[in-house]
């Protein structure tokens, strides 16, 4: 019908090209649609997710098509001039398409990994290339994933000779002229596409984000649309005049000293409870201790049993929240009790915020010690380390063990070689050992061989929050090498005198409806919910303890227990301190949302926007009236925001304390 009208070759050629890609882009999102959904979502509750979603799909096609329009505005570089140019112009389609196809691997494994579309985020992973590449090497069929990537990228390129073909020939011997104006009107409707909709301000990112529901809006986003956006969010930025306004209400809730003036550092003194016989100081930071796929969260597959039962002997917190998914994130808040709230770029790897203090630095008469299996230039751990004053450093070159995968050596004989290390100390000694192994690529040393592996069906691995089966043993493995690590500590001296304390650098998103209330899987709490304990059997009495804390917390509630005084210049609090009022956490992650959650809720916020939502965590919780509901939610607003550009603030503003 279209040739009745002596529409050109080229402009035809482009409407055959943009219902190829429109086909390609909607396949896609069924993709994750039909991979990814959640149950309590039908395909009906989406339709309006799909729609938007063919918004930012008809942006980037018109994106790709437009520099053909425009450039054969000028005949002669038209792909149907010559056959020169049609080799050009496929060319250019299959590395547009490859691009395209890249981004939609990228952003799968995003989804399958953390639930979220792929972000600049990524690009953190780049700053650390050699060990990123190892990593996906180890865990997934690298080389028959770029084939398949290169033979679909060359079928569609036929796809794209072959439609060629079919408008040469059905357009043979009509003797359709050139005419501009058409080339003109199409770039115009093209233009229209890249802009994205009838109204001011044009289709952008945040649009997505008036569904209130995270997967709603990440079928609705496109990938390349998600990434190009929150590139220019990677520039770390903060705003003094609104951290200053927000200090009289952080000053509240977190029960500054009368005197502070927009000032976050007290000098704390040792309470009546404080151990004088300078206890040495274990701290753990597990990797990816997720607290619903343990076996403290009553789990059925009962994965952690052996911790478990130190958890019966220890003060244990069992709402104890990371402020944001990652290891380098969850090192930055556990030692400089900040959140990282730079949100698409890791802080460790910012010069500019690189120095903090940290009270580690307290701990005067300690030998400071920190334990890694892997490599401690990933994500510029030992740049953040440096903060630490005479700290040794014992990583993968200091160690005789064999290496297992990227992360280095296991994390038992990690554990094994720190005993060695503690056993032989003379003097108090305050130690960090970072876990690995409970990551991808899931391997487990073959020489362990009193490991045992089990066998467990994907539905119960599903329905429990597994992915895998060796993802799932990888995590009983970590138990394993807890006990291993805890049996040698007990045949030494030093163990009586000791305070380990073992916490999540962060949690895995994941199914925990069979363990926790909705909101931990509809709203992706177990991304930061993690185990917290402290263990020292001889010098602290077993509690558990159900009030919400956060892993900014740790260095204070241990220098708590310590008779010494501490300096804290920053957000975390002793959580064993009686006087101790508002139990929270504040959480953040890389889609753009804050939140904060206490005891009965979680308050939950686009930064775009002002508008957010309270849904409840806990089952038995406290009946509210709406206007009791309301109150909460403003108040949780107020606050949430307070928190968000104070962390900003100080990341950017909490240097190292000078010794005179």
């Amino acid at each position: 019908m279209l040739v009745r009208y002596k529409i050109p070759k080229t402009i035809l050629w482009v409407i055959n090209l943009f219902l190829i890609f429109l086909g390609i882009f909607t396949l896609f999102r069924f993709a994750t649609y039909f991979a990814f959904k959640p149950k309590t979502l039908s395909f009906f509750d989406l339709v309006p997710s799909f729609l938007m979603g063919i918004q930012y799909d008809l942006r980037w096609i018109a994106i790709i098509l437009l520099p053909i329009v425009i450039i054969s505005m000028i005949p002669s570089l038209s792909p149907f001039y010559a056959a020169r140019n049609k080799k050009w112009w496929t060319w250019y389609l299959a590395v547009a398409t490859f691009i395209v196809f890249f981004f939609f691997a990228a952003d799968f494994g995003s989804f399958s990994y953390n639930q979220t579309r792929i972000d600049a985020g990524a690009m953190n992973f780049t700053e650390d290339l050699e060990t990123s590449v190892k990593m996906l090497w180890q865990t997934y069929p690298i080389i028959w994933m770029i084939l398949g990537l290169l033979v679909a990228v060359l079928l569609v390129r036929w796809m794209y000779h072959r439609s060629h073909w079919m408008v040469i020939n059905r357009t043979e011997g009509l003797g359709i002229p050139y005419n501009r104006k058409y080339f003109v009107i199409t770039a115009i409707v093209l233009g229209f596409l890249v802009y994205g909709k009838l109204s001011w301000p044009p289709l952008s990112r945040d649009d997505c984000f008036k569904f209130k529901d995270s997967f709603k809006a990440y079928v609705a986003i496109n990938p390349l649309q998600n990434f190009f956006s929150t590139l220019k969010l990677r520039t770390p930025e903060y705003n003094e005049q609104k951290a200053r306004q927000a200090f009289p209400l952080m000053k509240e809730w977190l029960q500054l000293p009368p005197q502070n003036e927009f000032s976050y550092r007290r000098e704390v003194l040792p309470g009546s409870k404080a151990l004088e016989s300078h206890p040495n100081i274990v701290l753990v930071m597990c990797e990816s201790f997720s607290m619903y796929k343990s076996s403290m969260s009553g789990n059925p597959l009962n994965t952690t049993p052996y911790f478990k039962s130190l958890t019966e002997k220890g003060i244990f917190f069992d709402r104890c929240f990371s402020p944001h998914f990652s290891t380098a994130r969850g090192l930055f808040a556990l030692l400089t009790g900040i959140p990282d709230a730079q949100l698409f770029k890791f802080s460790s790897r910012n010069p500019l915020a690189i120095e903090q203090h940290t009270i580690v630095n307290n701990f005067e008469g300690y030998n400071k010690h920190y334990f890694l299996g892997g490599n401690p230039e990933f994500s510029n751990f030992q740049g953040l380390l440096k903060n630490i004053d005479n700290l040794q450093m014992h990583t993968e070159k200091s160690f005789n063990s064999p290496k297992i995968n990227v992360w280095g050596i296991s994390d038992k004989d990690l554990f094994l070689q720190a005993n060695e290390i503690f056993k032989k100390e003379a003097r108090p000694f305050f130690a960090i050992v970072q876990t690995s192994d409970n990551h991808r690529p899931y391997m487990i040393p073959e020489n362990d061989t009193d490991f045992q592996k089990i066998t467990v069906s994907n539905d119960q691995l599903h329905k429990y929050g597994f992915e895998s089966l060796n993802e799932f043993n990888t995590f009983r493995y970590a138990d394993y090498c807890f006990k291993k690590f805890i049996e040698a500590a007990e045949k030494e001296d030093y163990f009586h005198n000791t305070i380990f304390v073992f916490i999540g650098d962060h949690g895995v998103a994941g199914n925990a409806e069979a363990m926790y209330p909705t909101a931990w899987t509809d709203y992706r709490l177990t991304d930061e919910h993690v185990p917290l304990l402290f263990y020292a059997p001889y010098i602290l009495p077993p509690q558990k303890r159900s009030e919400v804390v956060s892993q900014i917390d740790v260095l204070p509630t241990i220098a708590g227990m310590v008779q010494q005084p501490y300096i804290n210049t920053t957000l975390g609090r002793d959580i064993l301190d009686p006087a101790k009022r508002n139990n929270f956490a504040f959480i953040t992650n890389t889609a753009g949302r804050i939140g904060l959650v206490n005891d009965e809720f979680y308050f939950t916020k686009d930064i775009n926007f002002p508008d957010g939502m309270l849904v409840p965590v806990k089952l038995d919780g406290i009946s509210y009236s709406k206007a009791q509901r309301d109150s909460i939610k403003q108040r949780m607003t107020e606050f949430t925001s307070a928190f968000f550009e104070t962390a900003r603030y100080l990341i950017m503003n909490n240097k190292p304390i000078k010794s005179h």
